[in-house]
């Protein structure tokens, strides 16, 4: 059973014993974070598309992709993103299948490797239904590190439409998740999180 059975956050909650807490911001206040010319002129092209079109596929590629690879060339490419790549790390207790973005603390480019440290999960509208599946993505990454041995403390996620994103992070078998939406436009604020996720320790 792939990581999509994960429909709610009581299924992943049971299965993999975790504890939620719904809260506040965890992320800190900090500076924001412009963007390049590229990044800025992208988002004026796709935003009023996916406006109109609405599908997961014009989300993900028009929106969130392109904001991903903009905070790898912010942090040098000293990172890798991984769009669409299968994420088996236990089958046998659900934690396999595709994942729709990861960032790695890693140059390497060809194969997913740790640490990993943030999983964002793409959905058309609703970013409900993507919290259980995005969190089971998140304890397989951090599975996935410590098989590696290349654990880190804290796994971020983030369930994104594109236009509306939500975080969470996962601590030990603490699930916590941010119930405020961070709306993009702005794109600088979206940009100093995923900046420094990748770069806390």
């Amino acid at each position: 059973m792939p990581y999509s059975q994960f429909t709610t956050i009581s299924k992943v909650k049971a299965a993999f014993d975790l504890t939620v807490l719904e809260g506040s911001r965890f992320l800190p206040i900090l500076d924001p974070i412009a963007p390049s010319d590229v990044l800025a002129g992208t988002l004026k092209e796709s935003l009023p598309i996916v406006a109109i079109s609405g599908s997961e596929k014009a989300r993900s590629e028009g929106i969130i992709y392109p904001v991903l690879l903009e905070v790898r060339r912010i942090l040098d490419r000293q990172i890798s993103l991984f769009s669409g790549e299968d994420f088996t790390v236990e089958e046998a207790i659900g934690l396999n299948g595709v994942c729709d973005f990861i960032l790695t603390r890693s140059t390497e480019v060809l194969e997913i490797e740790a640490p990993t440290v943030v999983i964002v999960e793409a959905k058309k509208t609703d970013l409900k239904t993507g919290i259980g599946q995005c969190i089971a993505e998140m304890v397989a990454a951090q599975r996935f590190n410590q098989i590696k041995d290349k654990s880190i403390p804290t796994i971020y996620g983030s369930v994104s439409n594109g236009i509306q994103w939500q975080f969470l992070k996962l601590e030990g078998q603490t699930i916590t998740i941010d119930l405020s939406v961070y709306p993009l436009p702005p794109i600088d604020q979206i940009l100093s999180f995923f900046v420094w996720m990748m770069q806390s320790e």
